[in-house]
C-alpha cells in the first residue's frame, strides 16, 4: 500500500519522516520548497514531479497544507486520480470546505476523511500528535494503522467535518486561555507579582492550565521562537467567528480572542508564536 504525503511544512515535514520510517511500502512526497523534498529523499522519501504525479503513483494521499484554498487547489490537481483512492486531510480548514471536497471526492468514487492534528512541532517529531477524524466507523477503522505512524491520541469525533469542527474548537480554547493567561499576567505584574511568583501561585488551585506552565518562562524572557504561529491561530479564529455565525451564536471570548490576535497580526506579529498575544496585551497596557 503506498503512500503519498503533500506538503511539508513546520508539521508535515516530521509527519512525512514519521511515515518513511514505519512503513513499510513506498512513500511518495512533494511540497513548493523542493529543499525539503530532497531532505526527506535522503531519508528515504521518493519524489515527483507535482501533485497530479504522486496521486497517479500511490493508494493513500496524505495532505497537510495551511489553508482551505490549498486543499481546494489539491484536489483540482489531484482529481482524475482519485479513484479508489484514500484522501487523507490533516490540514485544518473550514468544515463546510472540507466536507464539500468530501462529497466531490465520493462522486468519483474514491474516500476522502479530516484528520486535523493538535499539539505542535516537538509531538510531530516523536509522533504524539492528537488526531482528530471525521469519517464513517469502517474507513476510520482502515486508516487508524497509517494515523499512528504520526499520533498517539486519536479519536473519531463523527461524520465527515466533525474532525475539524473539534480542531476549530480545540484552537479556539487554547488561544482563549493563552488570553486569559497574558491579561491576568500583566495586571499581576503591574502590582508587582513577579511572573515566576504568579506560575508558582496559580499552580496551587483551580487556575492551574498547560499554556501557564508551558509558556511563562518564554513570557518573561520575551522569546517569541515560533512553535505556532500567530498567523496559523488567526486563520483558525476567523474559522471559528464564521462557524459561530452560521449557528447565531454569541460567544464573547471567542470574539475578544479574534480582535487580539487581529491587532497582533496587523501589527506585522504573525510570523511570530502565538504567545506573542502577550506583547499586545502588554502594549495596550502601558
Amino acid at each position: 500500500m503506498k503512500i503519498g504525503f503533500i506538503g511539508l511544512g513546520i508539521m508535515g515535514e516530521s509527519m512525512a519522516l514519521n511515515i518513511i520510517k514505519k512503513h513499510d511500502d513506498k512513500v511518495y512526497i512533494n511540497d513548493i520548497c523542493k529543499d525539503k523534498v530532497d531532505l526527506l529523499i535522503k531519508e528515504g522519501g521518493l519524489g515527483v514531479d507535482n501533485n497530479n504525479d504522486l496521486a497517479s503513483k500511490v493508494d493513500i494521499i496524505i495532505t497537510m497544507v495551511p489553508k482551505s484554498e490549498h486543499v481546494v487547489s489539491v484536489f483540482e490537481e489531484i482529481k482524475d486520480n482519485l479513484k479508489d483512492k484514500l484522501w487523507i486531510d490533516m490540514s485544518t480548514i473550514d468544515p463546510n470546505v472540507s466536507v464539500d471536497i468530501y462529497n466531490k471526492v465520493k462522486k468519483i468514487g474514491g474516500s476522502f476523511i479530516d484528520a486535523p492534528v493538535v499539539k505542535s512541532k516537538p509531538a510531530a517529531i516523536s509522533a504524539t500528535l492528537g488526531i482528530y477524524v471525521g469519517c464513517e466507523e469502517p474507513l476510520y477503522e482502515k486508516v487508524l494503522p497509517i494515523l499512528k505512524y504520526m499520533g498517539q491520541n486519536i479519536i473519531r469525533m463523527g461524520e465527515n467535518g466533525k474532525g475539524l469542527v473539534m480542531k476549530i474548537c480545540h484552537n479556539s480554547l487554547v488561544s482563549e486561555i493563552q488570553n486569559g493567561v497574558n491579561e491576568l499576567i500583566v495586571m499581576a505584574t503591574k502590582y508587582g507579582v513577579s511572573i515566576d511568583d504568579f506560575k508558582t501561585a496559580i499552580s496551587y488551585g483551580g487556575g492551574q492550565n498547560f499554556y501557564l506552565d508551558g509558556q511563562a518562562e518564554k513570557i518573561k524572557n520575551e522569546d517569541y521562537t515560533t512553535a505556532f504561529s500567530m498567523n496559523n491561530m488567526y486563520k483558525d479564529l476567523g474559522i471559528a467567528l464564521e462557524m459561530m455565525k452560521d449557528k447565531n451564536l454569541n460567544l464573547n471570548g471567542l470574539l475578544n480572542a479574534y480582535d487580539v490576535y487581529n491587532e497582533g497580526v496587523s501589527k506585522d506579529l504573525g510570523n511570530l508564536d502565538f504567545r506573542t498575544t502577550y506583547k499586545v496585551i502588554k502594549e495596550r497596557n502601558q
